[in-house]
């Protein structure tokens, strides 16, 4: 029987120093390690994460997996209920050496049913739902403090790829006939970032600005929790992201929905993002969250319009 060491952190200025202190205290027989890459996010569900899912392929029944902490592992509740969910499937036990769950077995199953054992399930949902509330708290002190400091005249968001400084030296160049493709090699920015400086002096602007089509209007969907959690570690252009950050949470029962106010072409493209839910190419497919993207797969559907 294996002990099999799992290990994560949230950023690439992290390290695993804490986890391996806390590892090394417990004593672990002959551990082996399955660490993954620096700045794998915790939104990402642990059952898609490459070296989880390789500890799992790894494993056999018996086998144990060690954890420095529960939050190194999963995010939420929905995860967690899925990941004991495939450990007891593979009976594959699962040891957390500090924090809140390290008491606990969490393993432990009812001798009949072969279910999670009530007080179980209701312990990592409680401990789980705080930790919730603890990251939802921040975000909102986040976002309160962004906007005072806009309040004051500070500007948040990305910086320009293209600074301050070096705006009037690309306007200037441009208008002596420097091109885009040669001032974006100059300054080691992409076309676009030329683009944008310039956009006011290119001849097109203001032909552009009068052929502008009427914009889509906004529409609300509630997204399944489980989408929004998968999302949220994908790789989703600004204007995606930005809807999903500007999302209102709204609790239901055990999980919640994500209410997203965007125009239709932006949840079309959430939905395409989501198709890994799916499974496949070797992603083991959660049956909680397949559904959960056809859920948002029928909402988003119905935005298409009728044939006239």
């Amino acid at each position: 029987m294996a002990n099999l060491v799992y290990k994560r952190v949230s950023t690439d200025q992290q390290s695993t120093a804490r986890q391996n202190l806390v590892l090394d205290e417990a004593g672990i027989e002959d551990p082996v390690a399955f660490e993954e890459d620096p700045g794998t996010s915790s939104r990402l569900h642990p059952l898609q994460r490459p070296k989880f899912r390789e500890l799992l392929t790894y494993a056999r029944p018996g086998d144990t997996v060690h954890i420095s902490e529960m939050f190194r592992l999963v995010r939420g509740t929905g995860h967690i209920l899925d990941v004991l969910d495939v450990l007891h499937r593979y009976q594959v036990a699962l040891r957390i050496h500090d924090g809140a769950f390290s008491a606990m077995d969490l393993t432990a199953r009812h001798p009949r049913t072969g279910e999670l054992l009530s007080t179980v399930k209701f312990m990592v949902q409680t401990l789980a739902a705080a930790g919730e509330l603890q990251r939802d708290l921040q975000r909102e002190l986040t976002y309160d403090g962004l906007r005072a400091a806009e309040a004051k005249g500070s500007k948040g968001g990305r910086r320009p790829a293209v600074t301050a400084a070096k705006t009037a030296d690309v306007r200037a160049a441009y208008l002596e006939g420097r091109s885009i493709a040669a001032l974006a090699r100059d300054h080691g920015v992409s076309r676009g970032a030329i683009r944008t400086a310039v956009a006011d002096l290119m001849p097109d602007h203001a032909a552009i600005e009068e052929d502008v089509p009427a914009p889509e209007l906004p529409i609300t969907l509630d997204m399944p929790g489980k989408v929004a959690d998968f999302l949220r570690a994908a790789e989703l252009d600004d204007v995606e992201r930005a809807a999903l950050d500007q999302g209102v949470t709204v609790r239901r029962g055990q999980g919640y929905t994500l209410r997203v106010t965007t125009v239709p072409a932006v949840h079309l493209g959430l939905l395409a993002h989501c198709q890994p839910l799916d499974g496949g190419r070797g992603v083991p497919a959660v049956p909680a969250q397949r559904k959960a993207r056809r859920e948002y797969e029928n909402r988003v559907s119905a935005l298409t319009p009728a044939g006239p």
